[in-house]
């Protein structure tokens, strides 16, 4: 059976970490960012998790990390 692929767009998007969870970039801090407090801006630049619910889905487009 051949390897499976990493999903590249996924790959750039999402990390493991040690414990084999899953990190990801947190939305809304693309643009439109005067209208956002600072206080928000500055939760939006801190990683977090993936949920629970949807680590699953994303541990399969990471097989090989």
């Amino acid at each position: 059976m051949p390897k499976m692929k990493t999903n590249r767009a996924a790959a750039k998007r999402l990390r493991r970490t040690g414990g084999g969870k899953i990190r990801r970039r947190r939305a809304n801090k693309s643009h439109i960012l005067t209208k956002k407090s600072a206080k928000r801006k500055r939760r939006l630049r801190q990683a977090t998790l993936v949920a629970k619910a949807d680590e699953k889905r994303a541990k399969r487009l990471l097989p090989g990390t």
